[in-house]
């Protein structure tokens, strides 16, 4: 929380170190799993996981601490899958995760620990595909009754001095291995902007200062989130996001963090396109084009592979293009479907086709912008495309009306990429 104790940003940095400390030992205990990918440590799921193995008759548990981030004044707990991009290990409907309890047993109403009558009206639509989790300091407690007085505080404080219309949080784990009902499964949180409206937000609290939760927070974290899954309100491939913007903090380790993996790309066959067949590339490319579909756009995964066919079939039964003309296209659902893919020439930009990547987000974005969702993940795309060779290193990054007669991709967007990397105006 931006202001919550300002007092506590003096003791952030020794904070941190001696919570990656104990994170450390817990691991070293085999009381806590790490993701495949662990870009804020730097260290491999291999080298530190302690994983069972799908043989056992079971997927790996969802690791705890991607990394922790300095976001608006309180510690960002980023918590991740065992591994994204094409390692993904997805967690299917029958196939139950590791060591995880099958219901949360430990929840607090808001009833309970006296939560003041006011709410959020703002419904999720479930299941979400992100999951942020905070750390928010200053609010130690160890029993319930504290602890039940310090969300008292905290809710106050986010309805009275900052205005909002309920606790930030979904939901909150006590240091005591509680889990507390913030606004609950189906309302949209105040946690985390740009997310707010496809996340979860959890939150971990009452941590004495200086130390990493304790284990029977991290255990009920980890039963919360499995619950979450199973019950339908969170879905079994969620991702969790590294807001980067937060991470100042952690600046020196995260330069010397691997590069980060490709994001999840929905396939062709996934949003059932029709056969088509278009020219190949030249790659790499030297361009990236940014573009928006105009028309409307889409929020949820079904609703956006609805979408992505609609466009492929007015693009080629009312246009007469051979597909449907971008290379990827990224919905405000923070994913990204794959167009006519890496190697094809797009149909968007005469004269770039065939040396320049088409990236559109699904909307119109002249007066409002996509959200981070869809943009973090249109960056890494970015970055994934020059990791992966399909991109030069040298590359230009253009909006489309900076290189054909148009209002695309919006000013609102226009504004934002400006300030991307390799932007050429």
């Amino acid at each position: 929380d931006s202001s919550w104790d300002e007092t506590q940003a003096k003791h952030l940095s020794e904070g941190l170190q001696y919570l990656f400390g104990n994170v450390s030992q817990l691991i070293e205990k085999g009381k806590l799993g790490v993701g495949g990918v662990d870009s804020a440590l730097g260290v491999s799921g291999s080298e530190m996981g302690m994983w069972k193995r799908e043989e056992e008759g079971c997927l790996p548990a969802e690791g705890l601490f991607l990394g922790i981030s300095h976001h608006h004044g309180a510690d960002t707990v980023q918590t991740a899958r065992v591994a994204q991009g094409a390692n993904a290990v997805t967690m299917g409907q029958d196939t139950p995760p590791c060591g995880y309890p099958t219901a949360v047993s430990t929840m607090v109403s808001r009833k309970e620990w006296g939560a003041e009558a006011v709410g959020c009206g703002t419904k999720l639509t479930m299941p979400v595909n992100f999951l942020v989790t905070h750390h928010v300091p200053g609010l130690e407690c160890h029993n319930q009754t504290v602890c039940s007085q310090r969300l008292r505080e905290l809710q106050a404080h986010h309805v009275h001095n900052n205005s909002w219309c309920d606790m930030a949080y979904n939901f909150l784990v006590g240091d005591n291995g509680r889990v507390y009902e913030g606004v609950g499964w189906n309302i949209q949180g105040m946690h985390t902007q740009g997310y707010n409206n496809v996340s979860l937000g959890f939150a971990f609290f009452g941590t004495k200062e200086g130390h990493s939760p304790s284990p029977a927070a991290l255990s009920a974290m980890e039963g919360l989130i499995s619950y979450a899954v199973q019950k339908g309100h969170l879905s079994s491939t969620y991702v969790q996001p590294l807001l980067v913007k937060g991470e100042d903090c952690l600046a020196p380790l995260q330069k010397a963090s691997p590069k980060k993996g490709c994001p999840y790309i929905v396939p062709r066959s996934a949003w059932e396109a029709r056969e088509a067949h278009c020219p190949r590339m030249n790659l790499p490319a030297k361009y990236v084009i940014i573009i928006h579909t105009s028309g409307r756009t889409c929020n949820m995964s079904d609703e956006c592979r609805l979408l992505v066919q609609d466009i492929q079939s007015f693009l080629m039964d009312r246009l007469n293009l051979c597909d449907i003309g971008y290379n990827f296209l990224v919905g405000q659902d923070g994913v990204v479907y794959e167009g006519v893919g890496w190697n094809v020439q797009g149909s968007h930009t005469t004269g770039y086709n065939d040396i320049a990547l088409g990236i559109a987000f699904m909307g119109t974005f002249s007066g409002t912008p996509p959200n981070a969702a869809a943009l973090e993940a249109a960056q890494n795309l970015i970055q994934c495309a020059v990791d992966k060779g399909y991109l030069t290193p040298n590359y230009l990054l253009v909006g489309q009306s900076d290189v054909i007669k148009t209002l695309s991709p919006g000013k609102s967007l226009y504004n934002i990429i400006s300030s991307w990397p390799h932007f050429k105006h």
